[in-house]
């Protein structure tokens, strides 16, 4: 999934990354294609390799990888399109 962070990184003092991840507010991670979790996958050397996460009450979410960049074959990857697909299932019923 394409990044455009430039330089930037998340960065938490451990105990509040300790919250985050003890509410479940990590909800995207820099990971490789195995889903491993490793330095190399970190592109930006975001603690605990964080790409993305989410409010208390779980109705807002940042994220640094941009899906909209990739969700059509012709930007090179449609990848980024599940991401978004499951945004619209979880507003609009069925």
């Amino acid at each position: 999934m394409p990044i455009a962070h430039g330089e930037g990184n998340y960065y938490l003092p451990e105990a509040e990354l300790a919250q985050l991840e003890d509410k479940g507010q990590v909800v995207f991670r820099y990971v490789d294609a195995k889903g491993q979790t490793t330095e190399a996958a970190n592109v930006n050397g975001s603690a605990r390799s964080i790409a993305g996460v989410c409010n208390a009450a779980r109705n807002v979410v940042g994220l640094m990888p941009h899906p909209e960049r990739a969700s059509e074959p012709e930007l090179g990857s449609a990848d980024g399109r599940k991401i978004l697909e499951s945004l619209i299932r979880s507003v609009v019923p069925a």
